[in-house]
């Protein structure tokens, strides 16, 4: 239990502070504990400020800092690990066609054909590249989770989710090489942080419009 007379327990339960008050290290070993997880904490923090800064309805609100949460997590396997859980992802897929159908279930049937869109255009790409390459080129979490920003967003926000995602793999492929890192064929940029980001930016702000 934390030690709530000296504060000192209490800040080790807390996110963020925890990492603090251990100066980024384990309070049994020593051992240094990486910056990445107080990282994650703030920028948890972050989502929900954001969402709380964009988003009126409570409803809404809550949604949306699930969401956020969810693509955060996503974002930080793929990164760490090369993999967008199916948990995460399917979870995802059903708490959009959820949400949609309180909020606004005459809309539901193109939501559902946003996710089935979403997920046989990854779907066939990767097909594709396969018999061109011989190797995936998308994998199938990210054919998953594209299901999942069609669930959420409708069909319509597909196209900005993907234009997202493409700039800033783009982004990161070009941060490699200003970085120093050779980039080949068979370099691996993982995909699902872009989706993240594409699917979360059209949540908030709606599609990208011609001439914006």
């Amino acid at each position: 239990m934390p030690d709530l007379r000296t504060g000192v327990g209490a800040a080790r339960s807390l996110p963020i502070a925890s990492w603090v008050a251990a100066r980024g290290r384990c309070r049994h070993c020593g051992a240094a504990v990486s910056a990445f997880y107080p990282a994650i904490e703030l920028a948890a923090l972050g989502i929900a400020l954001w969402a709380a800064a964009v988003i009126d309805d409570m409803a809404l609100l809550w949604a949306s800092c699930g969401l956020g949460w969810c693509l955060l997590a996503l974002a930080a396997i793929d990164l760490r690990v090369g993999l967008l859980p199916d948990v995460l992802t399917l979870s995802l897929t059903a708490a959009g066609f959820g949400i949609t159908a309180l909020t606004d279930s005459p809309m539901l049937p193109w939501h559902l054909l946003g996710a089935t869109l979403g997920y046989f255009l990854f779907a066939g790409v990767n097909v594709l590249y396969r018999r061109l390459r011989g190797r995936d080129g998308i994998g199938g979490g990210d054919a998953k989770l594209l299901a999942a920003a069609g669930a959420w967003l409708s069909w319509q926000g597909l196209p900005s989710v993907v234009l997202i995602a493409a700039v800033a793999g783009l982004a990161a492929a070009l941060t490699l090489r200003l970085t120093g890192r050779a980039l080949a064929a068979d370099t691996r940029i993982a995909f699902g942080p872009g989706l993240c980001l594409g699917l979360w930016l059209v949540w908030m702000y709606g599609p990208l419009a011609p001439g914006r």
